[in-house]
């Protein structure tokens, strides 16, 4: 029996709030230790710190964001995503521990993810992609989130591999609440929506036909998964699809039908399988169409013997089927997140991500010696530690 089966069918739907949700951590910047600053982002308005939490000694992330140099807009967009993470208490969903005001910054403290995001792990370890195991448990972790999400009666909007982050112990958390959007409308659940994410531009190749269309059919929680078929091909191929087109192309490849796939001995021809690998194939993440190779290797693991193409691998026959449900062109046909946890892709699943991700995700080690990394010891723990957090992409985590 696979993990997925006996486990308490995740967790229930309207579980009670976890003691690490909002306002269980002091709203109060004395509390905390400001350590290294690990990112920036929102035009450079916020500065992500690394910090520890006083009374505990725990390691956390600080997002601050200048509040007087926001304009109007970016107040609401905060406001907005503020109000969705006091609402939320799931497993999947990364939790805000404390939000507050400190002179002219909101504080917004989150945990630390010491393995960074999804995207993170293929920029440094798997630029050819993750092995089908390692994908299974992050994509399942997703869809918990996305049921959880859209039983709230929310739209995600943002489903992309820098919006996974997985903790020390792996665990899977989504994150990226900004671009989320309710469905509820007078108190009644809308069919479907019309709003077009605000600062998209760098999630537009994850985003549905539909919602690129903008007309008056407008949208659902299908949207979200269409998105997570197009991370589910950025995890697998190392990149993703659409990617480097412009904008307008990517728009009628979307709405054409072209439907992006894993790349490996099944889609990409024997004859390009032989040749030196080349990225020029792998801009678009479109495939030519099936095809027949000779080396055949299951669930992604990469053929030792092939001559080195990072492709040369063999996909399950249910991950291609998972893809393709997920990016099926007519939101109809696609499956609700809550029928996707039950699809067969799963069944390989036999273990706890705690107890399986640690091991699938090696060379790669979670940061967690943080040594040497008080404000009044600069040197060498602190540029260790810097040193190690310097391929995240934590502007791009959106938290």
């Amino acid at each position: 029996m696979s993990f997925l089966a006996h486990e308490d069918r995740q967790e229930s739907l309207t579980s009670p709030p976890r003691r690490d949700t909002m306002g269980s951590f002091l709203p109060d910047s004395g509390s905390y230790e400001l350590l290294t600053v690990i990112g920036r982002g929102l035009d450079d308005l916020m500065t992500v710190n690394l910090a520890r939490y006083r009374p505990t000694g725990e390691h956390v992330a600080i997002r601050r964001i200048d509040m007087e140099s926001c304009t109007n807009d970016m107040v609401a967009y905060l406001q907005s995503e503020l109000h969705v993470s006091k609402l939320f208490h799931h497993t999947s969903i990364l939790p805000y521990k404390s939000v507050f005001i400190a002179e002219n910054e909101l504080w917004v403290v989150t945990p630390f993810m010491a393995y960074g995001s999804a995207r993170d792990l293929i920029c440094s370890h798997f630029a050819d992609g993750m092995t089908e195991l390692t994908i299974a448990y992050l994509l399942l972790g997703i869809l918990r989130a996305l049921e959880y999400i859209h039983h709230m009666g929310y739209v995600h909007r943002s489903v992309k591999a820098s919006h996974v982050l997985i903790s020390a112990d792996g665990q899977v958390c989504m994150s990226g609440l900004r671009s989320i959007f309710s469905l509820i409308r007078h108190g009644q659940r809308a069919r479907v929506v019309h709003d077009f994410p605000q600062y998209s531009v760098k999630v537009l190749p994850w985003l549905s036909p539909e919602v690129l269309q903008q007309n008056l059919e407008g949208y659902d929680f299908r949207s979200d998964i269409y998105s997570l078929g197009i991370t589910a091909c950025e995890l697998a191929n190392g990149h993703v699809p659409f990617k480097d087109m412009p904008a307008t192309q990517m728009l009628l490849e979307k709405l054409n039908g072209t439907v992006p796939c894993l790349l490996d001995t099944t889609t990409i021809p024997p004859e390009e399988l032989s040749m030196t690998p080349s990225r020029s194939g792998a801009d678009s993440g479109i495939c030519e169409g099936p095809g027949a190779g000779s080396v055949r290797h299951s669930n992604g693991e990469p053929s030792s013997s092939s001559g080195g193409h990072p492709y040369n691998r063999t996909f399950s026959p249910h991950f291609h089927a998972f893809v393709e449900l997920c990016l099926q062109r007519d939101p109809e046909k696609r499956p609700s997140a809550t029928t996707l946890t039950g699809h067969p892709f799963f069944k390989q699943i036999k273990r706890r991500p705690s107890e399986a991700l640690p091991e699938l995700l090696r060379p790669v080690t979670p940061i967690t010696n943080f040594e040497g990394t008080q404000p009044q010891d600069p040197h060498s723990g602190l540029a260790s530690l810097e040193s190690g957090l310097s391929h995240l992409e934590v502007d791009d985590w959106d938290f």
